[in-house]
């Protein structure tokens, strides 16, 4: 009788299959193990790096061997071979993205960490956009060229990248119809920050998270929209109203009507207005 044991795959085979592929956070090379912030072995694989494997994709975690000396200082490993390394799928793609919603805001902050991330200037589309507004031109270009890298390079992982869920859209059914999309065409959606970091995980628990961060980004819209009205109600009962001061005095209109009733010309009466500042 075959002991369970010896029937499942050792740790060091699983860490011979996840070191084939580079690690995107920490840009191990294939061959090594991860490594931390503090330039130490990790305990555990990078998630985006053993999910490239596809009898490891579904795992929560994947341990470091003690071979590979986990919590010691990191040094490179052994280099894969080349006949193993030209059969491995390229490195990914990424398509980076970002949004605000209003033209006083700045962009700057999301560019920089989509540059950090390792992404391209000229594979980062960006716009100054309301989430409310359905048809978004840099987005729909972004998924377009996502779309046409998948289908010239079916091999190669192709990732859209936001700085979080909320620059991608407030509306639950709209987020979950853009993560089904994604999935439909191969393509993979990960963030840098906010409530759900990571490569997104279209199976399992990556789902229910993801779909329940989506309804509390939409909760979160409605409740900034209705904390803005409530403002605005309330000032404007103080009878103070938003946008410019006007600029036209009662004096100013009593003067130009006058006028234009004795039969003046506009061209004849605005020398005379003078607008104060």
């Amino acid at each position: 009788m075959t002991d369970p044991q010896e029937s499942s795959p050792p740790a060091e085979s699983e860490a011979d299959h996840v070191e084939r592929h580079p690690c995107p956070k920490c840009k191990a090379a294939p061959g090594s193990p991860c490594r931390s912030r503090s330039g130490a072995v990790t305990s555990a694989y990078h998630t985006g790096r053993f999910t490239k494997v596809p009898e490891l994709a579904k795992a929560l975690r994947v341990p470091t061997p003690a071979g590979r000396g986990p919590g010691q200082p990191w040094r490179p490993g052994t280099p894969v071979p080349a006949a193993v390394a030209a059969a491995l799928p390229s490195a990914d793609i990424r398509i980076g993205y970002a949004r605000c919603s209003h033209l006083s805001q700045e962009l700057d902050s999301q560019l920089d960490a989509l540059a950090q991330h390792g992404i391209e200037r000229e594979k980062i589309f960006s716009e100054k956009i309301s989430t409310r507004i359905k048809v978004r031109p840099a987005f729909e270009q972004a998924l377009q060229t996502a779309r046409e890298i998948k289908a010239h390079a079916p091999h190669c992982g192709v990732v859209l990248t936001v700085v979080e869920m909320k620059r991608l859209g407030r509306d639950a059914a709209e987020l979950t119809a853009l993560a089904d999309h994604l999935t439909e065409h191969g393509l993979v959606l990960e963030m840098l920050g906010g409530p759900l970091p990571g490569l997104y995980d279209p199976t399992g628990p990556g789902k229910l998270l993801f779909g329940f961060f989506a309804a509390m980004a939409e909760t979160e819209r409605e409740n900034i929209r209705e904390s803005t009205l409530e403002g605005l109600e309330s000032a404007a009962r103080k009878g103070k109203y938003g946008g410019r001061p006007p600029v036209v005095t009662d004096d100013m209109l009593h003067t130009v009507l006058r006028r234009k009733a004795n039969g003046e010309s506009v061209e004849q009466i605005q020398p005379a207005l003078l607008i104060p500042t």
